[in-house]
């Protein structure tokens, strides 16, 4: 950084400039976590020749919060993909249930957010089109903060749940499903895209927005007729904006379907994977007759639903994490 010339290429120099300061704060962190050791072992110490002091139960506080810190740095270990350290782009797709599953799809919507939330990452809708009589049919949004897509490709996959329907006016059990993908941002990639290859679609935007937003065709869709991969944006004030996030997000798609080897998972880019039903499930979520999340993939279990659906995920990515190493 400190060559003159490093901001004449300033899209490398911002990468390096924030790579330096993930090493800072990774420094900075272990350099608290050295001071607390030491801290405490001073206070062991007091403890150990003075007894009528009673020092244990701080003793005990203060191990607990190193040990949490140390753990926190340990699941670090665990994301060393190409991709982890990127942001990460959601998209979920209401499955098998209808109006419950189109329900399913936004109660999951509001479980992602609380997370990113928590995790002080920043959060953006791009697209969403909303059910006929509730919830979402479709949802994508964005996750910026580092290692967003690391942590957040734990939930890629099918999420079933059980519950009795408030639609239902019988009050019958009803299970529902819906998709969840998680593709990392990759600002970089270059791919070739014909334009006779492309067709683009401009309609009104819908949601939030001001006179421009809701009176003009600002939302755009991009179709790429060789893939059939279709990507939507209205999150931005100009259709210009719109469509040059979707194209950069038409490009991520563009390059893991062509670096995606099975026919399956090119069905899944394409949007085309509709088999978020029965028998394909990564995760049950039971709200009744009893309650209970259990991830298939690990054999992870609680009961505790009401914390998992407020966002709050670390113990469960963090198993999965784990169980994949």
């Amino acid at each position: 950084m400190a060559e003159p010339d490093f901001w004449q290429n300033r899209k490398q120099a911002e990468k390096k400039s924030r790579q330096l300061a993930r090493l800072k704060e990774d420094i900075t962190r272990w350099g608290k976590i050295e001071r607390s050791i030491n801290d405490l072992l001073e206070i062991a110490e007091l403890d150990k020749k003075d007894q009528s002091v009673n020092l244990r139960q701080e003793i005990e506080k203060q191990f607990s919060q190193i040990e949490k810190q140390l753990n926190d740095f340990e699941i670090l270990t665990f994301l060393s993909g190409q991709y982890d350290q990127k942001n990460a782009f959601i998209s979920i797709f209401a499955g098998a249930g209808g109006v419950d599953a189109q329900d399913w799809t936004e109660m999951l919507l509001r479980m992602y957010l609380r997370y990113a939330e928590k995790k002080n990452w920043l959060t953006r809708i791009i697209d969403q089109s909303k059910g006929t009589e509730a919830g979402i049919k479709s949802v994508t949004f964005e996750v910026e903060g580092q290692f967003a897509y690391g942590f957040l490709k734990a939930e890629a996959g099918v999420h079933r749940l059980v519950r009795i329907s408030p639609f239902d006016a019988e009050k019958m059990r009803h299970t529902s499903f819906a998709l969840v993908e998680v593709l990392p941002e990759i600002p970089e990639v270059e791919v070739e895209i014909n334009h006779d290859d492309l067709r683009v679609d401009t309609f009104l935007a819908s949601g939030h927005g001001g006179q421009n937003v809701q009176k003009n065709q600002t939302a755009v869709r991009l179709v790429h007729l060789p893939t059939k991969i279709s990507v939507s944006c209205q999150s931005e004030r100009s259709q210009y904006q719109n469509k040059e996030r979707a194209m950069n997000i038409l490009k991520t798609k563009l390059y893991h379907y062509y670096q995606a080897d099975q026919e399956e998972e090119k069905a899944r880019l394409r949007g085309e994977f509709k088999s978020a039903s029965w028998g394909n499930q990564i995760r049950s979520y039971v709200l009744h007759p009893y309650k209970m999340i259990k991830d298939l993939r690990t054999q992870y279990e609680t009961n505790n639903v009401e914390k998992i659906l407020d966002g709050d995920l670390d113990e469960i990515i963090e198993t999965y994490l784990k169980s994949n190493k």
